[in-house]
């Protein structure tokens, strides 16, 4: 019995209660419907309500309520960092892509006080259809592997100035390393070699061929480095126009590259880069269809420097794709 009590709930050891006194009418009346713990709890969630804007007032801080969160601070401009976009495709009338595209940026914030590092290249193959491809791709990995080894990793290892080789100096023995390797690895082939390293805000760059870096700012654009080829040499001789330079039909024929002789000179160059301002380097296979007018346009008209990289490689490809196209945008913080 007394488990069929203890199932229902009902101990059959507990003396009966006293009957309870009979409620009064207005007693029934003002019974609350819900427990006075839940009423309680109820009150201390409402907030006073402001009738003329119809919004809750903010609740005090001695109500029991959650204080409001602080304002949101502003973000640092010292999180800034540099973006970059990088497109390449094998045009419209070309079998294959003898472009090599190389891009790597690295940042840190801490103690140490690493500077932002990036390295970008763009190496544009010459000579038969295999000899082209792996003189470009040569090119690219000896020159990134080179530099990253003798400017990066120091730089992350917190070496000093003075027990660091200079940046521009291990730049140029990369691409010279480049050059060697290609002669005697690649003896068929050749290729350009445009490449530019970033530490804050300098711009430290490389240079044989005729593969090309602009720096774009609102004020216009400038073509910063210089090709390396017979059309150029006859402009800077005035024995030809810019504009007769662009229909020429030894316009492709360079008189500087890399795997063309044991000796190759390297133009170097540093530049600091102003606040906002962007970089584009690329191939003869995008200002040869693209002037320096749409380049300009398309690169400061989209603030996602991909999205500029794919629409200056489809123009490209719209007016007619002769060529390998490879470009790599760089937007620099401000």
């Amino acid at each position: 019995m007394d488990l069929f009590r203890r199932f229902f709930s009902q101990p059959g050891s507990k003396p009966p209660e006293k009957p309870a006194a009979p409620e009064t009418e207005l007693e029934k009346e003002t019974t609350p419907l819900i427990p006075p713990t839940q009423a309680a709890s109820r009150e201390v969630d409402a907030a006073p309500v402001d009738t003329e804007t119809n919004h809750a007032a903010p609740p005090s801080p001695g109500d029991g309520a959650t204080r409001p969160l602080p304002p949101e601070t502003v973000i640092s401009s010292s999180n800034e960092h540099l973006r970059f976009g990088q497109s390449t495709d094998v045009g419209m009338v070309r079998n294959a892509n003898q472009d090599s595209v190389f891009s790597l940026f690295t940042t840190s914030r801490s103690a140490d006080q690493r500077p932002d590092f990036g390295l970008f290249i763009v190496a544009d193959g010459m000579g038969g259809h295999h000899d082209g491809e792996k003189a470009s791709a040569m090119a690219a990995q000896v020159v990134a592997s080179s530099i990253t080894a003798n400017v990066c990793l120091p730089m992350l290892r917190g070496e000093n100035d003075a027990d660091r080789m200079p940046v521009t100096e291990a730049m140029i023995a990369a691409v010279q390393k480049a050059n060697a390797d290609i002669i005697a690895r690649v003896p068929e082939g050749g290729t350009t070699l445009t490449a530019v390293a970033i530490i804050n805000d300098l711009a430290y760059i490389v240079h044989v061929g005729d593969s090309r870096i602009y720096l774009i700012t609102k004020d216009g654009l400038e073509k910063i480095t210089r090709d390396h080829s017979l059309v150029q040499r006859l402009v800077e001789l005035d024995q030809i126009t810019p504009e007769e330079a662009l229909n020429h039909n030894q316009r492709n024929v360079l008189y500087r590259a890399l795997g063309q002789s044991e000796n190759v000179e390297v133009d170097a160059l540093t530049r600091r880069l102003p606040p906002k301002s962007k970089l584009l380097l690329c191939s003869d296979g995008l200002w040869n269809m693209v002037n320096e007018e749409e380049i300009s346009e398309i690169v400061m008209k989209f603030d996602n420097p991909q999205e500029a990289c794919d629409k200056l490689v489809a123009l490209a490809n719209t007016h007619g794709g002769t060529d390998n196209i490879t470009a790599i945008v760089l937007q620099i913080p401000g």
